[in-house]
């Protein structure tokens, strides 16, 4: 699969999407400008790209894991779905109780591509019986 991704006006000089290593899961997708995030504060981090990805696949933004654990900084939200054509955004928690400023240019978050199955949707009145049933959160134990 090729992903097609456009630089936004502006944005031509950040590093180019690629895979760091051979083998990643994800690439990294970086601050577009400075972006101050107070403590509990969201906001959406601009990434200066656009893409087109291939329908039957979708972007998922997870967190970069030393920005997550070290900083308490997490994603919100992130699916990109293959119609959509505008810059990609970072919607973003500062769980810390310490201001974090993003430099135009660094990392914010990681992209994987995955593909999707679309379903045929069918409203019922009963569903199939399992052992689980409705048992929920905290069901199976420690």
């Amino acid at each position: 699969m090729i992903l097609k991704v456009k630089k936004l006006s502006g944005s031509e000089d950040l590093p180019t999407v690629a895979y760091a290593h051979d083998g990643d899961a994800a690439f990294d997708l970086y601050a577009s400008k400075r972006i101050s995030i107070e403590p509990h504060e969201r906001v959406q981090v601009p990434t200066g790209i656009a893409l087109a990805l291939s329908f039957g696949y979708a972007g998922l933004i997870w967190d970069k894991s030393g920005l997550s654990h070290k900083h308490g900084l997490r994603t919100l939200g992130g699916v990109v779905d293959a119609s959509y054509r505008g810059e990609v955004m970072v919607g973003m928690i500062n769980l810390s109780d310490e201001t974090y400023v993003f430099e135009r240019g660094n990392k914010v978050a990681q992209m994987v591509i995955q593909k999707v199955e679309h379903c045929e949707i069918e409203v019922v009145d009963n569903l199939d019986d399992t052992s689980r049933g409705e048992s929920g959160f905290g069901s199976t134990g420690k």
